[in-house]
């Protein structure tokens, strides 16, 4: 262990002993710090000390000529000050170093998504087209809360609807989640960025004209499922994904009922089915070998969308405010309006809501029928109390 006046005279000079591969001389009045010399005429400044555990530990300061010698000086002496106080600066280096990149991260969460979620498509597009083209490259513990927030605030600028952004934020949040989970990191910079609160709840329902007005545009369409398609949305309030994917062994037309086994809340629910829903249904095309309700007659397998013809539809209907799940808020609304007594919590129950908090924002149409009522009862007594 060669030791000498480590200066930067002597590093200017200094060469690896002859016959040997390598030679480090270590400072003779700063203990630890290392020039090392190889025989490929290399120069390396390093820091050696001892951690908490007894063990020998370095840490690279640079390589000769990259920093000056007083630099590489100032930088073992600090290496050395951390060490002498408990701590271990290699040690962290190696830990920082170990932390994954968001990319490797996303590979992961996306994987772990896969076998559960039933969204799993909007996930991956969510992180492919918005989340890794931005911080794929960058390590997690360099990806900070601050540039997180500008970050969504520029989607914002880019004319991004808010529901769109609330769910890139929910989704970039739950990879942090899971990288703690699984030991890879702890930290969350999405976490505490405040949201933006905003309605997106919308109130178009259709009136028994525009219903029928969509009937018939329905019937002129070149897809031969999409009036029974509509039909049956607007008439059991199920979601168009439930409806598209429905078998013939889950329509029991003896008690009139449609068991969908896994709904979006993932329970299963049984939806009952109108006199006018069972009309539909009775009529409805039959294929060999084929279990679906309402599938392509083409391919015999259910629609993935029918965006187009639904487009086309309610175009020629006049009714392009309107949008295919605005039908489920349309028999939410009938029901309730229908002068029967008919309650929230009922209504919650057939459109498989898991709690009346996601009914509540029918219950203006329920007080509306409630002030009918109150109508109703004042006309019948007609005296004019106010005069």
């Amino acid at each position: 262990m060669p030791k000498a006046k480590l200066d930067a005279a002597f590093c200017l000079t200094a060469t690896c002993i002859e016959g040997k591969r390598k030679t480090d001389w270590y400072s003779d009045s700063q203990p630890g710090f290392v020039l090392e010399c190889r025989q490929s005429g290399s120069k390396t400044y390093y820091q050696r000390y001892h951690d908490q555990s007894g063990r020998l530990r370095q840490m690279k300061i640079a390589a000769y000529g990259e920093v000056k010698f007083e630099e590489a000086k100032k930088a073992a002496q600090k290496i050395r000050s951390e060490a002498v106080l408990g701590g271990d600066p290699a040690g962290q280096k190696e830990k920082q170093k170990a932390i994954p990149l968001y990319s490797d991260l996303a590979a992961q969460h996306l994987t772990h998504a896969k076998t559960y979620q039933r969204s799993y498509d909007s996930t991956e597009r969510i992180i492919t087209n918005h989340v890794l083209p931005r911080w794929g490259s960058k390590r997690l513990d360099e990806v900070k809360q601050q540039a997180v927030a500008q970050w969504l605030a520029d989607k914002r600028a880019e004319g991004l609807a808010e529901a769109s952004i609330l769910k890139i934020r929910s989704i970039f949040s739950r990879s942090f989640q899971l990288a703690k989970q699984w030991d890879l990191f702890d930290g969350n910079p999405v976490k505490d960025i405040p949201h933006v609160k905003f309605n997106n709840a919308r109130e178009r329902y259709l009136s028994a004209e525009e219903s029928e007005r969509l009937r018939l545009s329905c019937q002129c369409s070149s897809n031969p499922q999409l009036k029974n398609i509509v039909g049956l949305l607007l008439l059991t309030g199920a979601r168009k994904s439930e409806l598209l994917n429905a078998e013939w062994r889950h329509i029991d037309l003896v008690k009139r009922s449609w068991k969908i086994p896994l709904a979006k809340n993932g329970r299963g629910r049984h939806v009952p089915l109108s006199q006018a829903a069972v009309d539909i249904i009775n009529q409805l095309p039959k294929f060999d070998s084929c279990p679906y309700l309402l599938p392509n007659p083409k391919t015999l397998k259910p629609y993935s969308d029918i965006k187009k013809a639904w487009q086309k539809a309610r175009k020629l209907a006049d009714l392009e405010d309107v949008h295919l799940h605005d039908l489920r808020h349309s028999f939410a609304s009938m029901a309730l309006n229908s002068g029967a007594k008919i309650d929230l919590y009922t209504v919650g129950k057939i459109l498989g809501h898991q709690s009346i908090a996601s009914t509540e924002r029918y219950s203006h149409l329920a007080n509306d029928t409630l002030m009918a009522a109150a109508e109703a009862g004042a006309a019948k007594l007609d005296v004019d109390w106010s005069s």
